[in-house]
């Protein structure tokens, strides 16, 4: 198997979509709509974020019958909570902030249950048909090992496509504890893909090389 040379420039600099900005007044009508009891209102809110909800549920949960609970659970909680959302502040920060949290606290309580066969079966992919697959799987499995806060914002950043800001907010640590934990999640995922073959020794120096400004900053 061939190194893929410079692999790690896929974890440098911006991802390349960003979710589009709405306007706060317009989330704070849509949020007063639902507490006055608009069903309309609670759908919209709903078609908003669920797919973005889901999507995260399922990279840190691995698990899709996992993340379509957790996904019911997190917007059962919204609408409980949604009184103590702060028309000051962004509303999907808020959100995806009880989506992590909710992750957080599934995955402790799966770690008490013993794993089904369903589980093996739905979080193991297929066999890779080439070497791009093999390190696309080989990806997956070192961010699922990766440590929750690491994993939690790899996850935001590489595929949520969200800013550090936003990660900052939903994750409720500065921006420069941010940036630290995204560094070493890619110095961790690239090690492992360089004792796999997968990215040559050139690849790790590069990333090291970028390391954020805040990396001192304690986690």
């Amino acid at each position: 198997m061939k190194p893929v040379v410079g692999f790690s420039g896929i974890f440098l600099g911006e991802p390349s979509a960003r979710a589009a900005t709405v306007n706060s007044d317009e989330e704070a009508i849509l949020v007063h709509r639902c507490l006055r009891g608009d069903n309309e209102a609670v759908r919209q809110l709903v078609d908003r974020f669920q797919a973005e909800v889901y999507s995260l549920c399922m990279r840190l949960l691995n698990h899709r019958h996992d993340a379509e609970d957790v996904t019911q659970e997190v917007f059962l909680r919204i609408f409980r909570s949604l009184r103590g959302w702060d028309p000051q502040r962004p509303l999907k920060p808020w959100i995806m902030s009880i989506a992590v949290n909710r992750c957080r606290t599934w995955l402790s309580q799966r770690r008490r249950r013993p794993e089904s066969v369903d589980y093996l079966q739905d979080t193991l992919a297929g066999p890779p048909t080439d070497d791009s697959g093999e390190l696309v799987e080989e990806i997956r499995k070192a961010v699922a090992e990766l440590r929750w806060e690491y994993r939690a914002a790899f996850v935001l950043f590489h595929e949520q496509g969200q800013p550090y800001e936003e990660i900052a907010r939903v994750m409720e640590r500065p921006v420069g504890t941010i940036k630290t934990w995204l560094h070493r999640a890619r110095v961790e995922i690239l090690e492992r893909l360089r004792r796999r073959g997968m990215v040559s020794d050139d690849a790790e120096e590069q990333s090291t090389a970028h390391e954020p400004e805040g990396r001192r900053e304690q986690a």
